[in-house]
């Protein structure tokens, strides 16, 4: 009979249009109606697979009204679904036949639904997610399946998964609709089961993740905001009791799922900009909700000794782990020494950069040769700085200097060469203590008292008086551009301009030319 019904079901051309929306009405109707029309429920599933992006819609909202009423007359079968080709018992009365169907057509409803999360209209794909996300809280009200768990007791698992899997295509990105999903990840049971089910998809792709599947696995891990109250109740399904037991109501184990699924997805060989993008969150929206943050250390110093502009951005998350889960990095400001090139002045990163390079050689325990080495290294760089920077290394400079007394040798050594080679320093040598940077002086700010922009010499000036020991704030300099130099200097008003100017008289712009007296300019 069912094949017979399938068959009529395909013959059937969908109307288009106003007309489509009426006969989608007239067959809901029809339905919900009486059970003899009940194969008319054929005719609209047949809609949502229309070319028609308005008809498609127009189903959507048809499956909604009427799988919601079937759900709430319990007209859907409970418990373990036979298979439609199965031959049913000859004890099994019309009225679980007739619920046995009709939930193989709710079956095939979420099956187009899902589909149609990969359609190419983004407002079909987002009407399609927010009904399956309807039939969830329904399911949840009226469960279709026994409990067989504590734990996923009254949340439909099964359905979220397929939501879960159609948001994470391989073919193609899908960041719009994931951003449309994360208003449900603040509840806790969503969130809780999505990284489940998210940390599920590595353990089935055994090759390396392709990379629109990549991207759409940390669009929606980057979506998750973790809670910070011990106590969750924020359930999109509606508990009526209170679940002690229940994983999704326990912080801890939020955080364990959460720490999981990111520590599987960074184990696969990630494209170099997502690389970046999982660093630049790292230290804010993933090691503070680890239960361990130390099983980063691996994927951090690796990321650190890779170099560029990838080395700078996993500053951020060393800075945590060596500062508040006592990581040894023996290495670690050796490193930190390399990366200052002249590239560093240019990277969109440098703000970043120089903040965590000022933390880090706050400490007053660092060896003078280390802090030394840093400053020379600076001030030899800043030969070639742009100006907006300057205006932040050359006060960055001083800071070290008067953080570390033992230093100032660097601007008291009158017998110091003041050129590239008559400097002891090498530049080229990676190990700060081999720099000998403590033989050398920084004549390099001394040079930059002749540069061509005033602010630039005013700032190198303080070099050549004695230097206070109140540091110099360099927050606000730190993401300064040429843009808000050029702004300022326009801004500028004078009185007065000095010009030095002499009209040219005669035609070879002699003063005594005979042809001045016949020919003036």
């Amino acid at each position: 009979m069912a094949a017979r019904i399938a068959k009529r079901a395909k013959r059937l051309q969908p109307a288009s249009g106003e007309a489509a929306r009426k006969e989608l009405e007239s067959k809901l109707a029809e339905v919900l109606q009486s059970r003899a029309n009940a194969n008319s429920v054929f005719d609209i599933l047949e809609y949502l697979e229309s070319e028609n992006d308005g008809d498609v819609q127009a189903a959507i909202r048809t499956c909604s009204k009427l799988f919601e009423s079937l759900l709430e007359k319990g007209e859907l079968y409970i418990g373990d679904l036979p298979s439609e080709d199965e031959a049913l018992p000859d004890t099994t009365g019309a009225e679980d036949k007739y619920k046995i169907w009709m939930r193989h057509r709710y079956n095939s409803c979420v099956a187009c639904m899902v589909d149609l999360l990969h359609h190419t209209s983004l407002q079909v794909q987002e009407l399609a997610l927010c009904i399956l996300m309807k039939f969830i809280v329904l399911e949840g009200k009226f469960p279709l399946e026994a409990a067989k768990w504590k734990d996923s007791y009254r949340f439909p698992r099964k359905l979220l998964k397929l939501v879960v899997r159609g948001l994470l295509q391989e073919e193609k990105h899908s960041s719009s609709l994931i951003s449309r999903f994360q208003e449900y990840l603040e509840h806790d049971d969503v969130r809780y089961y999505t990284m489940v089910f998210t940390n599920e998809t590595f353990q089935n792709v055994k090759e390396a993740l392709p990379v629109p599947l990549q991207n759409n696995v940390f669009s929606l891990l980057s979506s998750i905001n973790m809670p910070e109250e011990c106590e969750l109740a924020n359930f999109l399904v509606a508990q009526k009791e209170k679940c002690d037991e229940w994983k999704p109501a326990k912080l801890k184990e939020h955080k364990r799922v959460f720490e999981r699924v990111w520590m599987n997805f960074l184990k696969n060989k990630l494209s170099v900009s997502l690389y970046k993008k999982v660093l630049l969150i790292l230290h804010e929206s993933i090691l503070p909700h680890m239960i361990k943050p130390t099983l980063m250390i691996d994927f951090l110093t690796a990321a650190y000794d890779i170099g560029g502009a990838i080395s700078l951005l996993a500053l951020n998350g060393l800075f945590i782990l060596i500062h508040q889960h006592n990581l040894e990095y023996p290495d670690f400001y050796r490193k930190l020494y390399s990366l200052l090139d002249p590239s560093v002045f240019y990277v969109k990163y440098r703000a970043r950069f120089f903040h965590l390079a000022n933390l880090f050689l706050s400490s007053t325990h660092l060896p003078v040769y280390l802090v030394a080495a840093f400053a020379k290294r600076l001030s030899r760089l800043s030969l070639t700085a742009p100006p907006q920077v300057l205006l932040m290394i050359i006060p960055f400079i001083c800071n070290l200097i008067r953080r570390h007394p033992a230093c100032r040798p660097l601007i008291h050594r009158p017998d110091a060469g003041g050129d590239v080679t008559s400097d002891p320093y090498i530049m080229e040598e990676q190990d700060p203590a081999k720099s000998r940077a403590l033989e050398s002086s920084l004549w390099e700010i001394e040079a930059l008292q002749n540069h061509y922009y005033p602010n630039v010499v005013r700032a190198a000036n303080v070099i050549s008086r004695n230097l206070s020991s109140q540091e110099s704030e360099i927050s606000e300099l730190l993401e300064l551009s040429s843009y808000e130099l050029f702004e300022k200097e326009m801004k500028k008003k004078f009185k007065s301009v000095p010009l030095e100017f002499e009209a040219v008289q005669g035609l070879l712009g002699k003063k005594q030319d005979i042809t001045a007296e016949h020919f003036t300019l």
